[in-house]
């Protein structure tokens, strides 16, 4: 069975979501299920979760010698479902992963491959549709001990359901790796976009008086089509839309509108997340506002 804790989402997301056209549901996990053959349980996975709009388990790898330990979240939706990003748009809920309660372990890293744009009538979501990995590093958890992280997905299709469960990965003794896993969260890792390159960076970047437009000097590489622009800015907002125009020195301008931010929001100190995708190479840095 599927140890279960309390919700961790506001009152206000509850009410984010409702009134914008999706019911809202909670659907009990019901069991395990595969879409594969059936193969014995790996020491260093965890069982599948499952709920009514797809699956997700735990892997990690052994503890390496610098003290982290190397694993990946994998979710796998139904067919027509989505789950999110870190910032998952008009309606979405984010991952969020913590260890139980009491753990001498830490969640170091959680990263994400690149996301998708999916327009659901007015609404924007930013989050993938097919199955996908997300990596993730802990600190302080030995091969000897168990790790449970308690889980927290959004999945989505006409309703959008919380997928929460205690994933557990018993303890693996031996200290070994199993060459399927290891393989999986190498690719998982290898999905995640680089930071900036002498040929692939943002140059500069300012908001205008009224915060109402956003313009990020770039150096994109050369003869991609025009690049995606994914922008996380406060908790809860995620700008998508950009325009491209040519600077100095063939340097990109990006022009992204900025829509409501929060009321009273102070801008100065604070840094926001910007993921530029172009043609099959990605770059993910952050913008520093003074």
């Amino acid at each position: 069975m599927i140890a279960r804790t309390e919700t961790p989402m506001s009152l206000s997301r509850l009410l984010k979501i409702i009134p914008r056209g999706r019911p809202f549901a909670v659907a009990a996990a019901i069991g395990l299920f595969s879409l594969l053959p059936a193969a014995p349980l790996m020491a260093a996975s965890s069982e599948w979760a499952v709920n009514e709009g797809g699956r997700m388990r735990l892997i990690l790898l052994p503890e390496s010698a610098d003290g982290l330990r190397q694993g990946a979240l994998v979710i796998e939706p139904k067919p027509g479902w989505i789950t999110y990003w870190k910032e998952p748009g008009d309606v979405g809920i984010p991952p969020a992963i913590k260890p139980a309660q009491g753990a001498s372990y830490s969640l170091e890293r959680l990263n994400f491959p690149v996301p998708k744009v999916l327009m659901n009538g007015t609404m924007t979501d930013v989050g993938y549709d097919k199955p996908v990995t997300l990596p993730i590093t802990l600190k302080n958890a030995p091969d000897t001990s168990g790790v449970t992280l308690n889980t927290f997905i959004g999945v989505c299709q006409n309703i959008c359901i919380p997928f929460q469960a205690d994933l557990t990965v018993p303890p693996n003794a031996d200290g070994e790796s199993h060459a399927a896993e290891t393989a999986l969260v190498e690719a998982a890792r290898a999905q995640v976009p680089p930071g900036p390159s002498e040929d692939f960076r943002v140059l500069g970047h300012t908001m205008s008086a009224d915060r109402k437009e956003l313009v990020v000097r770039a150096i994109l590489p050369e003869g991609q089509p025009t690049p995606e622009v994914f922008i996380s800015g406060p908790s809860g907002h995620v700008f998508v839309k950009a325009h491209a125009s040519t600077g100095d020195a063939g340097e990109t301008v990006l022009t992204i509108p900025i829509g409501k931010l929060p009321k009273k929001y102070e801008l100065a100190g604070k840094h926001w997340g910007i993921l530029i995708v172009s043609g099959p190479r990605a770059m993910e840095t952050t913008l520093a506002f003074d």
